[in-house]
């Protein structure tokens, strides 16, 4: 019985280590306007995807500046997955 608990408890910190920092709690809006950019140039967007990314990219930074990190990570979430990620 004890096995099986710390297997549970094993299992459980795994999951939760690889759960994708997009949905973690909110981040410095800086770290995540950076890893935007990085995630953006690994992959080769459409016109649309593009624009639309650019879009939420610019949301995003406007939010930072009014130090709302909430609502950037929110327009963050949405430009990663445009891209894919």
């Amino acid at each position: 019985m004890r096995r099986f608990a710390l297997a549970i408890a094993v299992g459980s910190l795994a999951v939760s280590a690889s759960i994708s920092p997009v949905f973690a709690a909110t981040a410095p809006c800086e770290d995540t306007l950076k890893a935007l950019r990085a995630a953006e140039a690994t992959v080769k967007l459409g016109a649309s995807d593009k624009a639309k990314v650019s879009e939420l990219e610019s949301q995003d930074i406007e939010r930072c500046n009014a130090d709302d990190d909430k609502r950037a990570d929110d327009f963050f979430a949405q430009a990663m997955k445009v891209i894919g990620k």
